[in-house]
C-alpha cells in the first residue's frame, strides 16, 4: 500500500496522466481494479472507505487548562514543584530569570498549540496569568 502511495505521488509530481477505473461499487466500499500511469497498467484490488474527520477540538474547561499549565511548569527542571501554585511569581517566588521565563512561555506554546506574541508574553508573570490568557484565547468562560 505504501508503494502504491509513492507511485501516486511520483505520478502527480511528474505531471503524468493518472486514470482510475472502478470495477464494482459495493455499498460503503469501492474497489479500484486498474490504475493507468503513463500507459503503465497496474492491477490492484484495494478497498476504499470513506472516513469523516472533523476539525473541531474537544472543548476544554478552566480546570483542564489549570492542570495542563501546572503540569508543564512542574516538568520544567528549574521549577521547584513544592513552591509552585497558581499564585507563584516566576521571578520572585520560583527564582526564574528572564531566559527561563521565555522557555516557560515556549513550553506553554507547545502544550496548547498556538504562539504567544512577545508583547503578551511579557505580561505573563504567574501561572494564573497564563491560565487566563489561554482561556481568553480559546474563548473559555466560567
Amino acid at each position: 500500500m505504501a508503494s502504491l502511495g509513492k507511485t501516486f505521488r511520483n505520478a502527480f509530481s511528474n505531471s503524468s496522466l493518472l486514470v482510475l477505473r472502478r470495477c464494482s461499487m459495493i455499498p460503503e466500499k469501492r474497489h479500484i481494479s486498474q490504475v493507468t500511469i503513463n500507459s503503465l497498467n497496474l492491477k490492484i484490488n484495494t478497498p476504499l472507505t470513506s472516513i469523516q474527520r472533523y476539525s473541531v477540538k474537544p472543548p476544554m474547561t478552566i480546570e483542564q487548562i489549570k492542570k495542563r499549565v501546572l503540569l508543564v511548569l512542574q516538568l520544567y527542571d528549574k521549577v521547584n514543584p513544592d513552591k509552585l501554585s497558581l499564585e507563584s511569581h516566576f521571578i520572585n517566588d520560583l527564582g526564574l530569570d528572564s531566559l527561563d521565563h521565555v522557555e516557560v512561555i515556549m513550553a506553554i506554546e507547545d502544550e496548547f498549540g498556538f504562539e504567544i506574541p512577545d508583547e503578551d508574553a511579557e505580561k505573563l508573570h504567574r501561572p494564573k496569568d497564563i491560565v487566563q490568557y489561554v482561556c481568553d484565547r480559546e474563548d473559555i468562560y466560567d
